[in-house]
């Protein structure tokens, strides 16, 4: 792991003293799996170890001169000595948070977390590693806590929870605190850590206090001046804010935002600064976390830019300039490609820059206030088409199958599987409007384990469908399932594949028509949505005639051609969203995009599609070689 800086980090005694402080915690996690009993049982790490330890010393030097700065640098002096002369882990831990704590008061070090805290998360937390002291809802008063002194601290204690900020909080569980039996709780991972401090910080406020601070925060923006970024909050506490704000609103805000860090860097508060206000930010917490060696949380970052800060403008761009919008994207893979290889910082750094001025370009393309009709119209018309299409040939298809074979019995289960994706769709969009903020992620990761799912199905349905289509074997399978009944697996299964294959477009598109919507631009947007809708209904009536046409056995064919392609689409664009989602790796080539064919450029998406189309060619080559031995045995 490395710890290098830029020039610009060596310039800002601030950024200096907060990588030092970095390197401390690091060490003093670390450092156990380097050394134990006085011997080196990892030569690596204990040269890194020593490594990271003189350079927190010569940090620590070079620091601006203050009243405590002799005593940091003795202490950093102490540490080195320790790490030099194979000392415990324990007094290595020791002595690295000692100097931290000190190191954060004397320099004043913004600690923050490089994303909002998922408090949710802390909960399990909380009662697997707090709960024996603190009690279950944090009142002091664990099984253990009785033969505890110090009593542990009951985080209910209103009095006290007005004095505490979440970076205190966060010191203690990263740190222990020395005189009690609070240890230090360094082996989780630091968003955990800063979960649990919000967390717990949140205690002493009920429900109804929180809701108060909501309707503030929603209502008031200059309360949102007040706590502007994470590092604002995560270091503020409830009696600082009382002489700004007043008692009341402080108290009410504290139990909102302790709740809720995340709405504090949430799109909707930073759309006055712009649309791409939130990309901008990730992107540069991104850049400085890298600088910083933290290569795991700048890919975090780096993706929490695209989905949560990109995508949500990202059809009203399209509708104006789709060029840009792919430039955009495409620089974008390019500099998560670059944070995945380790590229030199420069590169990362030029790419960022880049992105910068794409985002300048993309806002000077919607620097109109409102989106003009026919934009707007247009928009929502290829929004619905394009993603109706593909759910469409799926569900048109399973229809005109189960007519082929004179199962209408069967029908009603398939109608059943899309009529119900889109009334989950309402209830998405309800949620996604009213309740929750459907992070660009959870987008992605839905629609990509839908495609692949859907994808697996259609291969192997394609390949049977295929099989059928030879040689008679669509006689003999006619044959034998027409007086065969349904059973309740079947229907489950044509009932899922229907549901999941319209849901997955729906899912989506509700989405993409939340991100545009706009009263004023209503009329074309709902005028597009329901053109779409037409041309839809269109296609699936013509599409169902023509199959009546067909015979039998091209009608197999021809489907099980047209199943076997769309399964190659859905499992590209299943793993291009897990990409973008974080969940797969992404190498990029020099390849084009074609979006509709599920073509992306990156090794993982396209050798995923070549092997599902490998496996539709060895599996049709296969139905083909043993067709004449069935037509023998049909014969005979």
């Amino acid at each position: 792991m490395s710890f290098s800086a830029g020039a610009a980090w060596a310039a800002d005694p601030q950024a200096e003293a907060r990588q030092a402080w970095q390197l401390l915690d690091y060490i003093a996690v670390d450092y156990a799996g380097a050394v134990r009993a006085g011997q080196v049982i990892e030569p690596g790490e204990y040269g890194e170890m020593r490594e990271f330890a003189a350079t927190v010393r010569t940090k620590v030097a070079g620091l601006p001169a203050t009243a405590q700065q002799a005593a940091l640098v003795t202490a950093a002096e102490r540490l080195q000595v320790a790490v030099a002369t194979r000392a415990e882990p324990e007094v290595i831990a020791k002595t690295a948070h000692a100097l931290a704590a000190e190191l954060l008061t004397a320099y004043r070090i913004d600690a923050a977390p490089a994303t909002p805290p998922d408090v949710a998360r802390a909960a399990p937390l909380y009662a697997q590693q707090c709960a024996g002291c603190h009690g279950t809802q944090g009142r002091g008063d664990g099984p253990v806590a009785a033969s505890l002194t110090p009593r542990p601290i009951a985080f209910t204690d209103t009095e006290r929870a007005a004095q505490r900020s979440p970076l205190a909080l966060y010191q203690v569980i990263s740190q222990g605190l020395d005189g009690t039996a609070m240890t230090s709780f360094a082996h989780l991972s630091e968003a955990d850590r800063w979960a649990l401090a919000f967390y717990v910080g949140s205690f002493a406020y009920d429900d109804a206090t929180r809701s108060r601070g909501e309707a503030l925060w929603r209502q008031d923006p200059k309360l949102r001046q007040t706590l502007p970024t994470l590092t604002a909050l995560a270091g503020s506490s409830e009696a600082e804010l009382s002489p700004t704000l007043g008692a009341a609103q402080a108290q009410a805000i504290t139990a909102y935002l302790r709740a809720r860090p995340a709405d504090v860097a949430s799109p909707h508060y930073v759309a006055d600064a712009g649309p791409f206000a939130l990309a901008r930010q990730r992107l540069a917490d991104s850049v400085r976390a890298y600088s910083a060696g933290d290569v795991v949380q700048a890919k975090t970052l780096a993706l929490s830019s695209y989905l949560d800060g990109v995508e949500a403008v990202e059809p009203t761009l399209a509708a104006r300039d789709r060029a840009l919008m792919r430039q955009i994207e495409a620089t974008m893979a390019r500099f998560r490609d670059a944070l995945g290889r380790r590229a030199p910082a420069t590169e990362v750094t030029a790419t960022a820059a880049e992105i910068t001025g794409l985002f300048d370009r993309a806002e000077s393309v919607l620097q109109t206030s409102h989106t003009d009709t026919t934009t707007a119209f247009l928009g929502s018309f290829t929004i619905l088409l394009r993603e109706g299409l593909e759910a469409l040939l799926i569900v048109v298809g399973m229809i005109a199958f189960l007519r082929k074979a004179e199962r209408p019995e069967v029908l009603p289960y398939v109608h059943a599987g899309w009529l119900g994706a889109l009334l989950a769709g309402v209830l998405t969009w309800g949620v996604a409007t009213h309740l929750v903020d459907i992070s660009g992620a959870n987008r992605e990761v839905t629609e990509g384990l839908s495609a692949l799912f859907a994808a697996a199905v259609l291969l192997s349905v394609g390949i049977w469908m295929h099989q059928k289509s030879l040689a008679g074997r669509w006689q003999q399978y006619l044959h034998a399932k027409m007086s065969a009944a349904l059973t309740r697996r079947s229907a489950l299964f044509l009932f899922t594949l229907a549901f999941v294959a319209v849901y997955r477009e729906v899912f989506e598109t509700i989405l993409f028509f939340i991100a545009m919507w706009s009263e004023q631009a209503s009329g074309a947007i709902l005028g597009g949505l329901l053109t779409g809708a037409l041309v839809l209904a269109g296609v699936a009536y013509w599409m169902l005639r023509m199959s009546k046409r067909l015979p039998i056995g091209q009608f197999f064919s021809a489907s099980s051609l047209l199943i076997a392609v769309l399964a190659v689409v859905l499992v590209g664009k299943g793993i291009a969203a897990l990409q973008e989602a974080g969940w797969v790796a992404q190498a990029l080539v020099a390849a084009p995009r074609i979006e509709w064919l599920g073509v992306y450029p990156s090794w993982q998406s396209l050798l995923s599609q070549l092997a599902v189309a490998v496996i539709a060619v060895i599996g049709f080559l296969f139905n083909m070689r043993s067709s004449p031995v069935s037509a023998r045995t049909t014969k005979d």
